[in-house]
């Protein structure tokens, strides 16, 4: 597998929670060459709070060039909408307008920076977005809700396989920014 180059901008635009019945999922921006990319645009308390800060680091809606989602529930896809004419790449395709094309995305490099990884976990659909920055390799994930996990994700139909691609997540990286909570560096208490 080709090499992570380490270019990449990463920003957290929205810190998830889950504070039942509140839920937001976490959202991503990675600037990369020539690409903007926006991962898990999902469930906020407000839009706004996705906006204001891509406005706040110079980038508008318009110039987002692709959407990335780890899965597809609404958590982590309701606000799609707010990036209508770009391609949205999940973990078996690429959805461009009315255009559907089948690929499967592990391996898939969307820049030298940022490649997705097939990571079914929390759904059998799930991938992890790496992000190649100067400081980290940072795997976007719902592999862990938060840094505590739960160790036991009650979505996940197959717990041998959840652990298997956890295993391989913290392989490869040195920061995770989980579905619902703050980036944590991984260690030996990160739930397997």
């Amino acid at each position: 597998m080709t090499e992570l180059a380490r270019s990449a901008h990463l920003d957290i635009l929205v810190e998830g929670y889950v504070r039942t019945p509140n839920v937001a999922g976490t959202v991503s921006l990675i600037r990369d060459a020539d690409r903007v990319v926006i991962v898990d645009p999902g469930m906020v308390a407000d839009r706004e709070l996705i906006l204001r800060p891509l406005r706040e680091l110079g980038v508008r809606p318009e110039d987002v060039t692709d959407v990335v989602v780890s899965h597809h529930h609404l958590d982590h896809t309701l606000n799609i909408a707010l990036f209508p004419a770009v391609p949205v790449h999940d973990f078996q395709s690429v959805i461009d307008g009315d255009v559907f094309t089948r690929r499967a995305a592990e391996g898939t490099h969307l820049t030298p920076s940022i490649r997705l990884h097939a990571t079914p976990g929390h759904t059998p659909q799930d991938i992890t977005t790496l992000v190649g920055t100067a400081d980290d390799v940072v795997a976007l994930t719902h592999l862990w809700w938060t840094e505590e996990g739960p160790a036991d994700d009650p979505y996940s139909t197959d717990r041998a396989e959840l652990r298997q691609q956890r295993e391989r997540v913290l392989d490869l990286a040195t920061l995770i920014v989980p579905g619902h909570g703050a980036p944590f560096r991984p260690g030996s208490s990160t739930p397997r």
